[in-house]
């Protein structure tokens, strides 16, 4: 009698081809997944690199001895669109004569006041200290004194600015006001070296 049961081959060549199948969607899984994060990526990035922060490394000596060359700042650029800068805050500024060139400096003189120098203190006036008052500046190392002897009243987009190494800093004494437009952003965090890591904070004055 003919066996009615046959035995099965087992189906090796469509196996081999549903297992390709699955690799290929697999890499397909993966390739996709990544360029999702790899966009969404971009769109956070992008914006907050050339929009909201930016790095800086120090360069030179004007700043010495709070910031030193090869320092590694983040620069907020965000919330001085929608703030005043305050009396004291550190700046990125560009170079009246090189505007691709980047100086550090901290702001000592706002719109339409007027800053003195002379026998070694910087004094403000304005509207509301008519009389004007000497800037306490703590920051600065004991007898430290601001070279120069000059007064100037500043324009309604002007401000002035001092580096804190006051005997080799190329500032407004030297390059005069700068425009507020001039300004990239405020120093808002050190990210570099490790143990002076930490968050920058506007100094007190009192007047």
């Amino acid at each position: 009698m003919p066996n009615e049961l046959e035995e099965k081959k087992p189906n090796i060549q469509g196996a081999e081809q549903e297992t390709q199948a699955s690799f290929w969607s697999s890499i397909g899984t993966f390739v996709w997944d990544f360029l999702k994060i790899f966009l969404i990526a971009l769109a956070i990035i992008i914006p907050v690199r050339y929009y909201l922060f930016q790095p800086f490394i120090v360069t030179g000596q004007s700043m010495v001895p709070n910031f030193l060359d090869g320092q590694y700042l983040i620069i907020d650029e965000i919330s001085p669109r929608f703030a005043d800068y305050e009396r004291g805050e550190v700046v990125v500024i560009h170079s009246p004569q090189d505007p691709g060139q980047f100086f550090i400096k901290r702001l000592i003189g706002l719109p339409g006041e007027t800053v003195q120098i002379s026998g070694g203190r910087v004094t403000i006036k304005n509207s509301e200290h008519s009389s004007g008052f000497t800037l306490e500046e703590d920051y600065l190392p004991d007898g430290v004194t601001t070279f120069g002897n000059m007064q100037i009243t500043l324009g309604p987009e002007e401000v002035f600015v001092l580096g804190d190494n006051r005997v080799a800093s190329s500032d407004s004494r030297v390059f005069g006001p700068i425009k507020r437009s001039s300004i990239v952003g405020k120093v808002f965090f050190r990210a570099f070296p490790l143990d002076k890591v930490g968050l920058f904070n506007t100094p007190e004055y009192n007047f």
